[in-house]
């Protein structure tokens, strides 16, 4: 009944090339996942350098495998040194945020190895701002 258009649309501006390279919903997710776990990670290190310990050390050591292999072997940037005393109680609140965010990411990828990740630090982050786990320290 109707007949293709055979000719480029007017709203596309000339010389514009129409096979620019797309990014598959995978990539797109993958990086949106580095990018969440990149940043969970930053805050973990500055958590470390508040109060260092072995749980957050491994923890810290899995995010950058995790961003790592979501980047494909690129290695996280790393800080060492925290801010000026910054309130360990809203790092843990940031972080929380951060790995809810992952988790969200991970689970619409399929991803269990990031999931697992985000969920446990999750946990860990919210047991941190716990009042009754912080009056018993």
């Amino acid at each position: 009944m109707y007949e293709p258009i055979r000719t480029k649309s007017v709203h596309t501006a000339p010389g514009t090339p129409s096979d620019f390279p797309h990014r598959s919903r995978e990539e797109e997710l993958d990086i949106q996942l580095a990018g969440h776990l990149a940043a969970l990670l930053a805050v973990t290190d500055e958590i470390r350098a508040l109060a260092p310990s072995p749980d957050l050390d491994a923890a810290a050591g899995r995010l950058a495998e995790q961003v790592a292999r979501l980047r494909g072997g690129m290695a996280p940037v790393r800080t060492s040194s925290a801010a000026p005393e910054p309130r360990a109680t809203a790092l843990h609140q940031r972080a929380h945020a951060l790995a809810g965010r992952a988790l969200v990411v991970a689970a619409s990828r399929a991803d269990t190895a990031a999931a697992i990740l985000a969920a446990e630090r999750m946990d860990a982050h919210a047991l941190a701002t716990d009042p009754r786990t912080l009056a018993s320290h």
